[in-house]
């Protein structure tokens, strides 16, 4: 079988066409989209440049579904191969509270909780951290997202053992829809 699936409920990273947006969605509904550009991570294999590609959805409900792959690239821009990969949902609380759920191929849950700064900014820190015996011992990490002339810039800093937090990566990112 070639090609895509439809699937009878689909979600969709457009505002304009599939389900309608729950109105739960309005504290995080600027992320909806797809989002696609390069970013600078630091970590055990050393410093370097990445691409990335996110995209945050929805399927009518009160959460986003959110995606995020990331390749390493050489200082010219060149791919090297596959990078970091991770999945999981933005749940929007009451007033401007967030609950970001994440899992990655490492081994690593983390939930985190937060809140909306502004109409377009979004602070979280881990509420809890579980980790497979062999994924990196991540004890504390901290997300900020905002969106900065159009363009979606985040951060993300992470505490390991019984070190302080440190930046682990952080991009600038184009809408392409």
């Amino acid at each position: 079988m070639s090609g895509e699936t439809e699937l009878p409920v689909p979600d969709t990273a457009d505002v304009r066409s599939g389900p309608e947006v729950d109105d739960a969605l309005l504290s995080v509904l600027p992320l909806l989209g797809e989002w696609h550009g390069e970013g600078q991570a630091a970590g055990a294999g050393g410093d370097h440049r990445f691409g990335q590609w996110i995209r945050f959805s929805h399927d009518g409900r009160g959460f986003l579904a959110y995606e995020s792959r990331t390749w390493r690239l050489t200082d010219d821009g060149q791919i090297v191969g596959p990078d970091a990969r991770e999945s999981g949902f933005w749940r929007p609380g009451s007033g401007d509270d967030v609950e970001l759920l994440v899992a990655n191929p490492e081994g690593l849950v983390e939930i985190y909780v937060g809140q909306a700064r502004t109409t377009t900014s979004w602070e979280l820190a881990t509420d809890v951290v579980a980790r497979t015996p062999d994924a990196p011992d991540v004890t504390r990490a901290v997300r900020l997202y905002g969106i900065v002339e159009g363009a979606l810039m985040y951060a993300v800093d992470r505490a390991t053992g019984g070190s302080p937090l440190s930046p682990i990566m952080s991009a600038r990112l184009e809408r392409l829809r």
